[in-house]
């Protein structure tokens, strides 16, 4: 591995790595952070996995900037979010590309960009998903890293159609996956993290939704709805759940001293256990 490292650092710019869950692409992200800050360069983190986050809260991509150790110990405290909405990229895709490209193009100062991705690497929706990520992020090499033959489609597809440059890394033999109820903690922990004290109760008006509402609206069906708190330039704050009691409709969220506006999410989050529940925002708004 580590003379995997030393070749993929020999030429800056962004590192897109791909792969299925608990193939390692976080740890092998930290050891490129890692040999970028030992040689004497900047680097960026973006971290577009909206499950099993490690910059800033689920349902975001995140960007961490890293010019030592002690920002790679602290990755989780995010400089940039951008707002998708979801823990799975189904129904979100378009959204997903568009937070991932954004922050790439501001990481694009540091020399090094590390691009983290979600582990869903399969199907429609994988495959879509990657194919325009690439598209739209120009990473100078893709990693995919691997358990036999599993990343062959998508490498190809990568190569064949956008003709990048890819490097497979065979994922650790010995490495134990995560369970489903492990993967949940850390799901669970993300939301908790991001909704503790101090925390605050904002009365919302009409208006302030992207997407906008219908004016006949029933602003109870938003009940528990996880929502983006947006500062100006699209870039996202944080997160925020909806609360509907006694014919008022609040957010409550760390963040709303500077927010413009609120993005509404894909997501209901119950606040006591933040176990999340998808929705299908077209049809909460337009009953379709």
């Amino acid at each position: 591995m580590e003379q995997s490292i030393t070749q993929l650092l020999q030429t800056p710019g962004v590192i897109m790595l791909i792969g299925a869950a608990d193939t390692g692409k976080t740890t092998v992200g930290k050891a490129l952070l890692e040999a970028v800050v030992v040689g004497g360069f900047t680097a960026a983190y973006v971290d577009a996995d909206l499950d099993q986050s490690t910059v800033g809260p689920p349902a975001c991509v995140g960007l961490k900037w890293v010019n030592s150790r002690e920002d790679i110990e602290h990755l989780d405290s995010a400089d940039e979010l951008r707002f998708v909405g979801s823990t799975t990229p189904e129904g979100v895709v378009l959204p997903h590309v568009v937070a991932t490209a954004a922050l790439v193009d501001m990481a694009r100062r540091a020399d090094y960009v590390i691009l983290d991705t979600t582990s869903v690497v399969a199907g429609v929706v994988g495959e879509t998903l990657k194919y325009h990520t690439t598209e739209l992020c120009q990473p100078r090499v893709v990693v995919a890293l691997h358990r036999g033959a599993e990343m062959d489609p998508i490498v190809s597809m990568l190569e064949r159609f956008l003709g990048v440059e890819s490097v497979k890394v065979e994922s650790d033999p010995l490495r134990v996956s995560s369970s489903p109820s492990e993967r949940n903690a850390v799901r669970v922990e993300g939301f908790r993290r991001e909704m503790a004290e101090p925390i605050s109760q904002w009365r919302v008006q009409r208006g302030v939704f992207a997407p906008s509402l219908p004016e006949e609206f029933d602003y109870e069906k938003l009940d528990q709805m996880l929502v983006g708190v947006q500062g100006f330039g699209g870039r996202c704050l944080g997160l925020g759940v909806l609360e509907y009691k006694d014919h008022q409709l609040r957010v409550i969220t760390r963040h709303g001293d500077s927010m413009t506006g609120l993005r509404l999410g894909s997501l209901r989050v119950d606040r006591a256990t933040f176990a999340t529940a998808r929705v299908r925002l077209r049809q909460l708004i337009f009953g379709v």
